[in-house]
């Protein structure tokens, strides 16, 4: 076996690839610091991030799968909580990425972006 497929062998890209899609929305990401005090309800974590409940719930339900927050049903509230810190320990990285320099690279392209502004063409007068 060469040493590149012993290498990725060890990895599973799938998993991880998962993981980094439910990171990739800013509610979720803002779910995650809510809950790094501990458990909170769903009506609690819906005032965290102003959104809708059932919105709320359809963010907390993409954690989930991915494996980032876990729930309990107490009565006929449910209860969130991280599976691990190590989550926020990713996060936080991130953050200080950002803070080293990444931002300038991420802010610089969104410049870049029309502010929802139809493409127009530009028209030549020919005379």
């Amino acid at each position: 076996m060469a040493m590149n497929d012993r290498h990725h062998s060890r990895h599973d890209h799938a998993a991880v690839a998962a993981v980094f899609r439910a990171l990739s929305d800013p509610a979720r990401l803002t779910l995650l610091h809510c809950l790094a005090d501990g458990e909170a309800r769903v009506t609690d974590l819906t005032a965290c991030v102003a959104l809708a409940q059932s919105t709320t719930s359809a963010h907390l339900a993409v954690l989930r799968e991915a494996g980032l927050v876990a729930a309990r049903a107490e009565g006929r509230a449910t209860y969130y909580r991280l599976t691990t810190r190590a989550r926020l320990a990713l996060l936080t990285r991130a953050e200080e990425l950002l803070a080293e320099g990444l931002g300038v690279v991420v802010h610089d392209h969104d410049d870049d972006v029309p502010t929802h502004q139809p493409h127009r063409r530009r028209v030549e007068a020919t005379s």
